[in-house]
């Protein structure tokens, strides 16, 4: 690694610390609102695109793998790659203020890189050391950030104003990214990939479900990401904030 490259670790750490300390008198975390989603029109056309790219690749593929991931590779893959986001969720910890998280995050990684053969094997979960994820868009939560309006990425899927600006920060941020280089750092993207077409196929029927068979994907996807994350992020969820989508408007 280049002299260069070690020297801005330092100087992009302590800018996100910097935004930190200014956020130290933040508000409480909002409580939950209805939904908004002034971009509809343009999350209903990448939703499609979506749709289109899962019908005709990701599902096609994640099937076609599915007997192989479901055994012990799918298994390894998802162990290797939930090991290499636990830097990430340690360090958004620190940021949220949870130490004893980033602590226990810590004491995970290490027994999983050391004992679990660089995380190939989940030996910290047997001695009570489950993960404890997280991610920047929790920490801009955390310091008091709005979820703002829902938005539908391409290729990734539903996400909010400030879920997307934290993902685009957790790339930036995550320690990985200073210390691989290639061909590590291409291997650890695709471990990551390899995970998520695992729990493609793990999931598949229900996604299936969801994406391919209901009267509004769309808007069940929408009603779903944002109850599921909301109650992530510890938020009570009123019974009316959401509009389901199969109620009947007529009471019928």
């Amino acid at each position: 690694m280049s002299d260069l490259r070690l020297s801005t670790v330092p100087r992009r750490i302590a800018g996100v610390l910097g935004i930190a300390v200014l956020a130290g008198c933040a508000a409480p975390p909002p409580v939950p609102v209805p939904q908004s989603d002034p971009y509809e029109d343009l999350n209903r056309r990448t939703h499609a695109f979506n749709l289109a790219l899962d019908k005709a690749v990701v599902g096609p593929l994640a099937r076609g793998a599915r007997p192989a991931l479901e055994g012990p590779l799918g298994v390894g893959v998802s162990n290797l790659a939930g090991n290499l986001s636990m830097p990430s969720a340690i360090l958004n910890k620190v940021l949220q203020g949870r130490l004893e998280d980033a602590v226990h995050n810590t004491w995970r990684f290490a027994i999983n890189t050391t004992i679990g053969l660089g995380g190939l094997l989940d030996p910290a979960s047997a001695m009570g050391l489950t993960e404890r994820d997280t991610d920047f868009g929790a920490t801009l939560h955390t310091w008091g950030v709005g979820e703002g309006a829902y938005m539908v990425l391409p290729v990734v899927g539903p996400s909010t104003e400030r879920d997307a600006a934290g993902r685009i920060v957790d790339a930036f941020i995550d320690p990985l990214g200073f210390v691989l280089q290639k061909p590590e750092s291409t291997w650890a993207r695709a471990f990551k990939i390899g995970s998520k077409l695992s729990d493609r196929a793990r999931f598949s029927n229900s996604v299936d479900s969801i994406l391919h068979e209901s009267a509004d994907s769309y808007a069940q996807m929408r009603l779903l990401y944002l109850q599921s994350r909301r109650f992530e992020l510890g938020q009570e969820v009123a019974d009316d904030a959401f509009i389901d989508p199969y109620a009947d408007p007529y009471g019928n």
